[in-house]
């Protein structure tokens, strides 16, 4: 009897385990993104939302490459563009634009350029994450073209690209969200506006899967909207 009485009540303990506190969100939960981007809105949400869920620790890792999520043992991604695996899932949480800008000092000195070929004769900063090719993809109303460039400065760093455009030092290429405030304060302007290519999404990813991890599934429903809005911020 005694025997029986300890099975029922390991199975209990097990049951409660299943049901109550193995859904509570808990465990390590390693969160990747682009660098700027990162920085820019990840601390805050990242810090709030350890607050509300004491029993989650998290790792944060910020790279501007893509990311095996099931390869590098990542949770949670951020990602800009397209998605190219489709064995994610993705919730969409803003669109973003590739922009070139310049410095008003710049821009006094060397004539705007009103056609994409201008660019050839400009002084160009490439940050390399988003000109790996040294090639722009623009719109012209009717279709997709490209153009290459050759930079005089390339740098793998988008926050040192456009420290350097707005120093005067030339045009460089970058997403809205990353010179918005910039543009906002007059430190840089658009160029080439009418040329650039569609926006394209910003999506918080998690690896497909039966059973979503509670901690996966409660960081995923309390960033998304605090991180929509930020972005619409950065717009």
């Amino acid at each position: 009897l005694e025997h029986a009485r300890r099975i029922l009540i390991d199975l209990d303990v097990a049951e409660s385990e299943l049901v109550g506190e193995s859904s509570l969100p808990s465990g390590h939960l390693t969160i990747t993104s682009p660098v700027t981007m990162g920085r820019m809105v990840l601390p805050s949400i990242v810090t709030d939302f350890l607050h509300a869920h004491p029993l989650v620790t998290t790792k944060v890792l910020l790279f501007d490459r893509i990311t095996n999520l099931i390869e590098e043992g990542i949770d949670v991604g951020l990602r800009v563009g397209q998605l190219p695996d489709s064995s994610i899932i993705a919730r969409q949480i803003g669109e973003v634009r590739r922009i070139f800008v310049a410095s008003p000092a710049y821009l006094s000195e060397h004539r705007a350029p009103k056609d994409p070929a201008d660019l050839k004769v400009h002084f160009m900063i490439a940050f390399t994450g988003l000109m790996p090719n040294r090639e722009w993809v623009f719109s012209d109303g009717k279709a997709a073209r490209r153009i290459a460039l050759k930079p005089r400065f390339e740098i793998n760093d988008a926050a040192a690209a456009i420290a350097a455009a707005e120093s005067g030092g030339g045009i460089t290429i970058a997403l809205s969200y990353m010179v918005a405030r910039h543009i906002r304060e007059r430190r840089l302007v658009q160029v080439l506006e009418a040329f650039a290519p569609p926006a394209v999404p910003v999506q918080l990813v998690y690896p497909e899967s039966r059973l979503v991890a509670p901690k996966v599934r409660a960081f995923v429903d309390y960033a998304a909207p605090k991180l929509r809005a930020a972005l619409q911020g950065l717009s």
